[in-house]
């Protein structure tokens, strides 16, 4: 399983269940490597979603405790993790919010994280994976401008994953 985000210079991801920044090249990265591939969410990313529905081309699981159309929703982490089993792993991507983030994370063998040096004023944030002792960053981007920010790609492996 890996994660997938973007995160402002605080390790902020969003603000008011939304994105904090707009990022065409940010977006054109989180398509390409999700689409096609399982999204494992919960309630409020579905909700900050267009519509509130559901990623198009990709298999939607979202973890809450009510039943969601149009998605398959899980109650609990045995369920996700139930689920997620039928699927290769490295085709699940955790995609937020930040209470899943925080939940999953350990299980994660790799993180993606598009780090945007500025801060967006973030109401919810994840763990700062370059303070985080299992995580480690294996690779980083050349620093590029994206909508009048500066972003790097970064991958973090987590060297001591949680089995489910």
């Amino acid at each position: 399983m890996k994660a997938i985000f973007h995160a402002d210079k605080n390790w902020g991801i969003g603000k008011g269940n939304g994105l904090m920044f707009s990022l065409p090249k940010d977006m054109k990265f989180f398509r390409t490597a999700t689409t096609g591939k399982v999204v494992v969410m919960g309630r409020n990313t579905l909700r900050s979603f267009p519509g509130g529905r559901p990623l198009k081309n990709r298999t939607n699981i979202v973890l809450c405790p009510e039943t969601v159309e149009d998605v398959l929703t899980v109650h609990s982490l045995e369920e996700l993790f139930a689920e997620v089993k039928k699927y290769p792993e490295e085709d699940v991507f955790v995609i937020g919010g930040a209470s899943v983030y925080r939940e999953l994370l350990p299980y994660c063998r790799e993180v993606l994280v598009t780090k945007v040096d500025a801060d967006g004023g973030a109401d919810v944030f994840v763990p700062d994976l370059d303070r985080e002792k299992n995580f480690e960053l294996v690779s980083e981007s050349a620093p590029e401008e994206d909508n009048g920010y500066t972003i790097r790609f970064c991958t973090y492996r987590n060297n001591a994953v949680k089995q489910f």
